[in-house]
């Protein structure tokens, strides 16, 4: 059975089936010629995948995002992140980072944070004098840690799929996020040298007070939202309704920048949003079903305990598999199947699985902008008016340093479980 269930899957994608159809199909095909139980079991996988609480969390995270995003934080928090880097010399391009780790903290979504900070930092660094394409691969290079640095979707969708602690995951989440974003911006000030560019990065930004002053609204909501979770104050999902809760009451009382019609446009977009990652988890969770019924997750279990003997060299082949993977599938799809194989077989090697977590979110992070199949690049495109064909040499480097960065997180599990650690432990 799990071999029909893999061929057909892979088969559909290779023609360009929709990952959801694809899945559903596999599932619809393994259960018609390999067992027989009714397909009445495919709507009730379907709800058991969709019936769990904390994928709450997801509409909720994505709604204060969008929320935000209609307030008009992203300019305020660019001005902010231009006071704090922008007097070097390619400070516009660091900040760009910064920028981008600050609002994910806020939207949990790497496409959210490419819209949203794309919008305002691409024109502005094509007016300093930057190339247009580079600057569209820095913004999805950057926009990844939309779902590294918590809140993370991914990290939601991994939880639920293998059973770890959210909270947990949140926690671990900040060491990988932090170290590429500072890999990414060591990179930044050194090609902006060897190229010349950013040498008036500094002119027209506004002094750090007047900024802080400007964006405080924004820098609070992460500390309210995560220190509530690290404090026991709250759940991670109850979490996420107080972010949307937040995220009103500054953009209509405070801030007075949201009006309806931008409230209709965020619940709209969350809508579009939520449903297309529903569509994803419901089939998953058949797909995992049947792969559990078939046994094949133990039976690959003891073919990698055969021919695998250390940790290392089990990292190494899930790096591999990984990278390979998210070039073409996408992040949700590729955890919500795999980390239920996955996980258990790393816990046999002794691997943290919040560590382990952590590793196949900042590969599905990797996925999103390495070609062919890479979203970012496909809504970073979008927002700079530009052909995909453009940015596939620029983002290169930036996909060396992740990869860098990848292997580090991997076999260094204290940048992962170091402050997870301290706060749990």
């Amino acid at each position: 059975m799990s071999g029909t269930l893999g061929l057909v899957f892979v088969a559909l994608l290779a023609i360009g089936v929709p990952v959801t159809v694809a899945l559903t199909l596999a599932g619809v095909a393994a259960i018609e010629f390999h067992t027989s139980v009714p397909l009445l079991v495919v709507i009730q996988q379907f709800y058991a995948a969709l019936d769990k609480f904390p994928l709450v969390a997801i509409p909720f995270f994505i709604l204060s995002g969008n929320l935000m995003q209609e307030s008009g934080i992203s300019g305020r928090l660019v001005e902010f992140a231009r006071a704090v880097v922008g007097r070097m010399q390619g400070g516009l391009a660091v900040s760009c980072v910064l920028t981008c780790m600050i609002f994910a903290a806020v939207s949990g979504s790497s496409v959210a944070t490419t819209f949203a900070i794309g919008t305002v930092l691409i024109p502005a660094m094509v007016r300093a004098g930057y190339p247009v394409a580079h600057a569209a691969a820095l913004q999805a290079a950057s926009a990844e840690l939309g779902i590294i640095i918590p809140p993370s979707i991914p990290m939601i969708l991994y939880g639920v799929s293998a059973d770890v602690s959210i909270a947990e995951l949140f926690v671990a989440g900040f060491g990988p996020g932090l170290l590429i974003a500072a890999a990414l911006s060591v990179w930044l000030v050194f090609w902006c040298r060897r190229k010349g560019h950013g040498m008036r990065d500094g002119e027209n930004r506004l002094p750090l007070g007047i900024a802080a002053r400007n964006a405080w609204t924004a820098l609070l909501m992460p500390l309210i939202v995560l220190g509530g979770i690290y404090g026991g104050v709250f759940t991670p999902t109850e979490a996420s309704a107080v972010a949307v809760m937040y995220a009103l009451v500054v953009g209509v009382a405070i801030d007075r920048t949201l009006d309806w019609g931008g409230i209709v446009r965020a619940l709209r977009a969350s809508a579009m949003s939520t449903s297309i990652i529903m569509l994803i988890i419901a089939p998953a969770g058949l797909f995992a079903f049947l792969i559990t019924r078939s046994g094949a997750a133990n039976g690959l279990a003891a073919l990698i305990g055969q021919l695998i003997g250390t940790d290392w060299q089990f990292l190494l082949l899930v790096n591999v598999l990984l990278f390979l993977l998210g070039m073409f599938v996408d992040a949700g799809a590729m955890i919500l199947v795999l980390a239920p194989i996955l996980t258990p077989i790393a816990q046999g090697f002794g691997i943290d699985p919040v560590h382990f977590g952590l590793i196949m979110v900042v590969s599905a992070a990797l996925g999103m902008i390495t070609p062919p199949f890479a979203v970012n690049l496909f809504a970073v495109c979008s927002v700079a008016n530009l052909s995909y064909d453009r940015v596939i040499r620029p983002i290169l480097p930036f996909v060396a340093i992740v990869s860098l960065c990848q292997l580090t997180i991997t076999f260094v599990p204290a940048i992962s479980l170091a402050l997870r650690d301290l706060v749990f432990r």
